[in-house]
């Protein structure tokens, strides 16, 4: 999210000051949600920041009143020490991935977990690989649960039947299912009417709907009962987020009820939210650039002081999670971010919708125990577009036999440069150009379409330009710090 979609321009709050909103109630909108039977706990968040919104709240975090986060515990440091691992802790801990998103941005329509990564695997199987290689390593029955969405559960729950020997292709195994909740009509705060397409009225509520979804599923009490206590969530995307035995037993030592994952930020990740400590209270938290008001928007990308960034990857003490819920009625206190787009984003002139989002790593300013740990990029690598799933399927990576997809030793942690160009921003573009090795390559820039030949090698930086509108065919062999044109 850009700063132009979330957030509101002082007019409109205006409007909103002194107009509409001191005559509006939430009744409109659980009636809604009722009649759609969605539980209660995503009923009451969604109250909680409709009520803000008629509050005016904007929900920014001046400069001012934060420090940085600084001296972080070292996940490289601690690790180098070999830390004892209890096995029996892994019986104790369920992985649970985000896996709500269609990947439309890439052209999909299905979940973007089943992008294959492999010839032989995808995400999900990826994911699964892991899980079971924790199981027989430990002997422990390691649990995963898949947060989907409306439009991933079907695809999702379809392709696990090929894992229904492991007891991870049930929707009762393996579902946590995401809320939805509806968009609302920025002139009048309604939900919104839609006709032409009912299913457009509704949105996701963001990934901090993880809290009220493990409440109203009735899958906090249940893992609580089974004697599950830790839970480590992550983005299905990143396959840097595995499940770290001796992170976890780190976790369980420390006593914390939350731990987010950081690491640094560099000038790609400048725009991107950071962890920051409140200077009233010294609690940490994270300020998205949704938060952070104009003029301190420089501060805000100044990647020196404001080191760190949330990787998305956090463990949970859910005895302590559940208490936390009791404490506030049941709803996690998350900061409101408030989203403007139209009721059919594809169409411009379509109904002005807002949609009220909340972020799971917000949570960390919810929790007096909270803490986060620097860790290694390498456990943050989601795929995000054509050219990150591009390097992914390269020889630049493997995929080992528990399930870890990492760097070749030889790149010394730093992975290959793509960058593409507009033709290859959906994945069928992709799969039909062939693959190069990318084992010794620094920077590949492709713009125009091309195919490679088999045996294309690239080392170092290298860049081929099409200028026509036909496909070019790379020849085989090597190509070292060039610039091709034609």
């Amino acid at each position: 999210m850009n700063s132009t979609e979330t957030c509101f321009s002082l007019g409109t709050l205006a409007w909103f000051q002194h107009g509409i909103r001191d005559m509006k109630d939430f009744s409109a909108i659980e009636k809604k949600m009722l009649s759609a039977q969605v539980a209660r706990p995503a009923i009451d968040a969604l109250e909680r920041n409709f009520q803000a919104l008629l509050r005016n709240e904007s929900g920014l975090i001046p400069e001012t009143e934060i420090l940085p986060a600084i001296d972080l515990p070292n996940w490289e440091e601690i690790s180098s020490k070999s830390p004892s691992f209890d096995p029996q802790l892994l019986g104790q801990c369920v992985v649970i991935k985000l896996n709500g998103g269609l990947g439309t941005s890439m052209g999909l329509q299905a979940a973007k977990s089943l992008l294959k990564v492999r010839s032989d695997a995808n995400f999900l199987d990826i994911m699964v690989r892991q899980i079971t290689h924790l199981r027989e390593s430990s002997g422990n029955p390691v649990r995963l649960l898949l947060m989907n969405s409306f439009n991933t559960s079907e695809d999702t729950l379809h392709h696990l039947q090929r894992y229904a020997s492991l007891g991870l292709a049930a929707a009762s195994d393996v579902e946590l299912m995401q809320n939805q909740i509806p968009k609302l009509d920025a002139a009048t705060l309604d939900p919104v009417a839609w006709p032409q397409d009912p299913d457009l009225e509704w949105c996701p509520p963001g990934h901090g709907d993880l809290y009220p979804a493990l409440v109203g599923s009735g899958w906090l009490d249940q893992l609580l009962q089974a004697g599950v206590k830790y839970a480590f969530v992550s983005n299905s995307d990143n396959l840097g987020a595995v499940l770290e035995p001796a992170l976890l037993q780190h976790f369980a030592d420390s006593g914390a009820a939350f731990l987010m994952e950081v690491t640094r930020r560099t000038a790609a990740d400048k725009k991107g939210g950071h962890l920051a400590v409140r200077k009233s209270d010294h609690q940490l938290l994270l300020r998205e650039v949704a938060q952070c008001p104009a003029d301190d928007l420089d501060a805000f990308q100044d990647i020196d002081t404001h080191q760190y960034f949330n990787t998305n990857n956090l463990w949970l003490r859910l005895d302590s999670l559940k208490e936390t819920l009791s404490q506030h009625n049941g709803v996690m206190p998350l900061p409101m971010i408030i989203n403007r787009k139209t009721v059919d984003p594809r169409d411009k002139t379509s109904t002005p919708v807002i949609q009220l989002e909340v972020a799971m790593g917000a949570a960390i300013e919810c929790f007096s125990s909270a803490a986060a740990i620097a860790v290694p990029r390498s456990r943050f690598a989601p795929v995000k577009t054509t050219a990150d799933l591009f390097a992914l399927r390269s020889d630049a990576y493997l995929v080992s036999d528990d399930g870890r997809v990492m760097l070749q030793p030889q790149r010394q942690g730093i992975p290959p440069n793509v960058i593409l160009d507009d033709h290859y921003k959906l994945v069928d573009s992709i799969d039909s150009i062939g693959m190069p090795s990318l084992l010794d390559c620094r920077t590949l820039r492709i713009s125009g379409p091309v195919i490679f030949s088999a045996d294309v090698i690239i080392r170092g930086d290298v860049c081929f330009t099409n200028t026509t509108d036909q496909a070019l065919v790379i020849p085989s062999g090597n190509y070292e710090n060039t610039e091709l044109t034609w």
